[in-house]
């Protein structure tokens, strides 16, 4: 059985200094990069991935996920508009290994990688499935949302799927622990 790595938004608004920071993002994306590294180089002792993929939220106008006055749960301030230096990966991150990148949130929310296309207009499942990939391993920012759905989705699309927790940066502690408790439930292993 084939595994990917799956990257989820890991992108500047997301880290220190964007709109919508996440404590540890940069860290996060600065140990996601040395995993991708590691991968690309091949080896002893590389990670055992057939392929590596991203995720990116990648707005132009999704309607009431944008507020001017947020409410931190279904609105949030503007990011990850598409054509800013916030949409684009942190630079911590490289992303010239990866196989394909996934956008999504046009026109409305999203939280899942799922809900992902490529820029021909393939969907993650699709495209995971289309390369013999039967597990997934999924990290990013953050892991009380975009992190959880995508795992979420992972686990009802088919996949066996494992969250790397310490390639994770989440919002909240609360939030946090009962996402992973969640994910946990439903099927997902935690490495």
């Amino acid at each position: 059985m084939k595994r990917a790595l799956i990257v989820t938004d890991v992108q500047n608004d997301f880290c220190e200094g964007g709109s919508l920071p996440v404590d540890g993002g940069a860290r996060v994306a600065a140990d996601i990069g040395t995993v991708l590294r590691a991968w690309a180089a091949g080896g002893p002792g590389a990670p055992a991935y057939d392929h590596v993929v991203a995720t990116k939220d990648h707005h132009v106008d999704p309607g009431d996920h944008w507020a001017r006055e947020p409410d931190y749960a279904e609105s949030w301030p503007v990011h990850c508009k598409v054509g800013t230096d916030g949409e684009a990966f942190h630079p911590n991150l490289d992303p010239q290994p990866f196989d394909a990148i996934f956008l999504k949130g046009e026109h409305a929310a999203a939280y899942s990688g799922f809900e992902g296309r490529t820029v021909d207009g393939r969907a993650l499942a699709d495209w995971l499935k289309a390369h013999d990939v039967g597990a997934v391993d999924v990290c990013g920012i953050a892991t009380d949302y975009c992190v959880r759905a995508t795992t979420l989705d992972a686990v009802r699309s088919g996949f066996d799927t494992r969250l790397l927790l310490g390639l994770c940066a989440g919002v909240d502690p609360e939030t946090t622990a009962a996402a992973v408790a969640e994910m946990e439930a439903a099927g997902a292993h935690l490495g």
